[in-house]
C-alpha cells in the first residue's frame, strides 16, 4: 500500500468521526447554523430591509423572510455586481457561480469563502466516507478524471465569475493534483465536442481508476473511448476503474447502460451539489439515499409540494418533516441566499439520520390533464421496464400530446436507445407509470387519456438538441419532463 493510500485511510477515519458528530445531532446542528446565519444576516442591507436582528427566533423566521427565487433577489445581486458590500452577506462574495435560468437568463449566484469551503468539504466527505466503508483506496494511486465545465473565469469589481464545476477545479487539494485529469489546458477548451475528443486523447492510455461527472456526458466520453480504441468495454481500456461519482441527474435510468458500457459493475457514489450549496451526498455506497449535508452552512426549510402554489405554504424545519412526503427545498445559506426556493423536490427516506432522494424539479412535471406526473415516477417506470426488457436506453423525454389528429390525448415518450423498441415495452411502461401515479391511472381508466406512445429517436438526437441550444456538455441537463411541447417539437423522430 502506497503513502497516499495509507494517508487516505487515516483521513477517512477522522472524517467519519466528524460526519457522525453532526449527523447524530441534526436538530442541534441546524439550530447552531441558524444562529450563525442570523448573526451574519443582521449586518446586511437585506437583513435591515427585513428588520432582522441577531435575536430573531427560528419560530419567527418565516414571518421575517419571504420565500423568493432568483428574480426576487436580483436587485440585491445587481448591487453586489456594482461593488456594494454587505448586501446579502457581510463583505463581498468570493465568486459568482453562473447558471442558466429559464426565465431569468443567466443567473449569478453569490458564493462566499464559507460557501466554497463547504463545497470542497462535502466532496471530500463523500470520498473519505466511501474509503472508510469499502476499504477501497486503490483509486488514490491511479488517475482520476472529473468531467466538468471550463475553469476559465472572468472578474468584475474583485469578484471572480465562473461555473460551479470550473470554480471547484481551482480548489482540488494539492495531494490530488498529480492524479487528476484532464490537464488544465484541456479543461479550458470551451467547445464540448472538441473538449471531449481532447480528453479521450489525453486519458486513453492512462490508468484511470475514478471517473466523475454528469451521467449523459460521461456516457459520451465512454462512447468516444470505445470508438477510438476499438475495444468492447471501458474495462478493457481501464481495467483498474473501480469508482464512478455522479450527480446532476438520477442515475437509475442510466445504470444498466453504464454496466454494459463498462463491462463490469463498479461502485457508484451519488452527490447533490448545486451552485447554491452542496445539499447532500451518498454516505453509504451500498444503499440508496443521500445524507442531508448539515455541515454546509445551510439552514433548510421544506414546503410540501401539495402546498407549493398556496399563498402562504407551510415552511417546515428539519424537525417537522415526514418520511415519504415530497417537499420543495428552501435554502438559507452562508453565501447570502435567504428564503431561496431552489426548484428541486426531495423526499425523506430516513430521519435517523436524515436521508433524502431527489424526486425532480418543481418546473419539470406533466399535469396537462390533472395527473401531475413527476420525474421520480417516469424515471422509476423507465428503470423498471428497461431492465425487464434488457433495453439499453441512452436518454428520454416525456411531453403531453393534447390535440392529436385522431383519438384521445396521450403522453408521448421520446426514447433514444441502442436497439429497436421491443413488442410490449410501451404497454409495460404505461402500466408501470399507472402503478406509480393514481391520477394518471384514473385518467387512463376513465378514457380521458389513452396509453402512452413511444417515438424512437435516432442516435445522438438529444445531443443535437442540446447543442442547438448551446447547452452541450458541462453541467447542462436535459429535462426529462415538460408540461408543453417546446422540446418535443424540436426533436427528429425515426418513423
Amino acid at each position: 500500500m502506497g503513502v497516499k493510500a495509507i494517508g487516505a485511510k487515516l483521513l477517512a477515519k477522522r472524517e467519519v468521526a466528524k460526519i457522525k458528530k453532526w449527523s447524530d445531532d441534526p436538530i442541534a446542528t441546524q439550530e447552531s447554523t441558524f444562529r450563525f446565519l442570523v448573526e451574519q444576516l443582521s449586518n446586511t442591507a437585506f437583513g435591515k430591509a427585513h428588520s432582522v436582528n441577531n435575536r430573531l427566533a427560528m419560530s419567527d423566521w418565516s414571518e421575517a423572510i419571504p420565500i423568493t427565487d432568483y428574480e426576487g433577489l436580483k436587485s440585491y445581486i445587481q448591487r453586489i455586481q456594482a461593488g456594494e458590500r454587505d448586501v446579502l452577506y457581510p463583505g463581498l462574495p468570493k465568486y459568482f457561480c453562473t447558471t442558466s435560468g429559464t426565465t431569468s437568463g443567466a443567473k449569478y449566484i453569490p458564493m462566499s469563502d464559507h460557501g466554497i469551503a463547504a463545497q470542497i468539504r462535502a466532496a471530500r466527505s463523500t470520498l473519505l466516507k466511501y474509503i472508510h466503508d469499502s476499504g477501497n483506496v486503490s483509486f488514490t494511486e491511479g488517475k482520476m478524471i472529473f468531467l466538468q465545465g471550463s475553469p476559465v473565469m472572468q472578474a468584475a469589481n474583485g469578484i471572480k465569475i465562473g461555473r460551479l464545476s470550473g470554480i471547484v477545479a481551482h480548489h482540488v487539494p494539492s495531494y490530488l493534483q498529480r492524479n487528476r485529469l484532464p490537464s488544465m489546458a484541456t479543461n479550458c477548451i470551451e467547445n464540448w465536442e472538441a473538449k471531449i475528443d481532447a480528453i479521450v486523447d489525453e486519458t486513453v492510455d492512462q490508468d484511470m481508476r475514478l471517473i466523475s461527472g454528469i451521467p449523459p456526458w460521461v456516457q459520451m466520453y465512454f462512447e468516444r473511448l470505445i470508438k477510438k480504441t476499438g475495444k468492447n468495454t471501458i474495462a478493457d481500456i481501464f481495467p483498474n476503474l473501480s469508482v464512478f461519482a455522479h450527480g446532476g441527474v438520477n442515475f437509475d435510468p442510466y445504470r444498466t447502460l453504464f454496466n454494459e458500457r463498462i463491462g463490469k459493475e463498479i461502485d457508484s457514489l451519488e452527490t447533490y451539489p448545486a451552485s447554491e450549496g452542496f445539499i447532500a451526498f451518498q454516505d453509504d455506497y451500498r444503499s440508496p439515499g443521500l445524507l442531508l449535508n448539515l455541515d454546509g452552512g445551510i439552514f433548510y426549510e421544506f414546503i410540501p409540494v401539495s402546498e407549493i402554489h398556496n399563498e402562504h405554504p407551510s415552511r417546515l424545519t428539519l424537525a417537522e418533516v415526514e418520511i415519504g412526503v415530497n417537499y420543495a427545498v428552501v435554502l438559507n445559506t452562508s453565501s447570502g441566499l435567504w428564503g431561496y426556493l431552489i426548484g428541486d423536490t426531495v423526499k425523506f427516506i430516513s430521519t435517523t439520520p436524515y436521508k433524502i432522494l431527489v424526486t425532480g424539479r418543481i418546473a419539470h412535471f406533466i399535469s396537462a390533464f390533472g395527473e401531475h406526473v413527476i420525474a421520480e415516477e417516469v424515471e422509476g417506470a423507465m428503470s423498471e421496464v428497461s431492465s425487464h426488457f434488457n433495453l439499453l436506453v441512452n436518454e428520454f423525454h416525456v411531453a403531453p400530446e393534447v390535440n392529436p389528429q385522431d383519438g384521445l390525448p396521450y403522453h408521448e415518450w421520446f426514447v433514444e436507445c441502442a436497439s429497436d423498441i421491443p413488442i410490449g415495452f410501451a404497454e409495460s411502461l404505461d402500466l408501470a407509470l399507472r402503478s406509480r401515479n393514481k391520477y394518471y391511472d384514473d385518467l387512463i381508466a376513465g378514457s380521458v387519456l389513452r396509453s402512452l406512445v413511444i417515438k424512437k429517436l435516432p442516435k445522438g438526437e438529444f445531443n443535437n438538441y442540446m447543442e442547438s441550444k448551446g447547452k452541450l456538455g458541462g453541467q447542462n441537463k436535459l429535462p426529462r419532463l415538460a408540461n408543453d411541447r417546446s422540446i418535443a417539437d424540436s426533436l427528429s423522430v425515426n418513423e
